[in-house]
């Protein structure tokens, strides 16, 4: 979201330059810059003791692709507890382990999605509205069921997965 107007007191933003920020929003009644704001959603590459990874199908997100676990993050929670409540709201799955792995900005929503593993005991799917269908996947199934665009979020956390569970089988 650009703000043209300030939230706070309803003026016309003006630009100003601030240091390292360059020209930014700038309410001169209020003294305060209003810098952009955007979206913020996780996004677990789930996977169970088996090594088996959890994919999604939610035909509002993609009727193509297979998804991994995601949500918006809000008011209040940080990234770590809305991928645990994710994950559990949309599989019916418990988050025995959470490890961060990175964060990638999603150009196509404007948006940054904080990427994680999610390790669980496999229990029964328990499924949301949201998600049409869902199952378990080898690891060598993965990459040909999530999306093929370079970039896509879903689809580097599933390379990273598959790098790192190569290295270990390689000790």
């Amino acid at each position: 979201m650009k703000f043209t107007y300030c939230p706070d007191c309803g003026c016309r933003l003006a630009g100003r330059e601030l240091g390292d920020e360059g020209i930014v929003p700038w309410c001169d009644n209020c003294g305060k810059p209003w810098f952009d704001m955007f979206p913020v959603a996780v996004i677990s590459l789930v996977y169970n003791e088996r090594g088996e990874v959890l994919l999604l199908r939610q035909n509002y997100i993609s009727t193509e692709f297979h998804n991994l676990v995601s949500g918006y993050i809000v008011p209040g929670e940080d990234a770590e507890t809305t991928a645990v409540r994710e994950i559990f709201e949309e599989t019916g799955q418990v988050v025995d382990e959470l490890r961060l792995i990175q964060t990638n900005w999603f150009a196509k929503k404007d948006m940054m999605m904080i990427g994680f593993f999610a390790r669980v005991k496999s229990r029964p799917l328990r499924l949301s509205s949201e998600v049409d269908e869902a199952g378990w996947f080898a690891p060598d199934e993965i990459l040909s069921k999530v999306s093929q665009r370079q970039g896509s979020t879903s689809r580097i956390l599933c390379e990273r997965f598959l790098a790192e569970n190569q290295s270990a089988r390689a000790l």
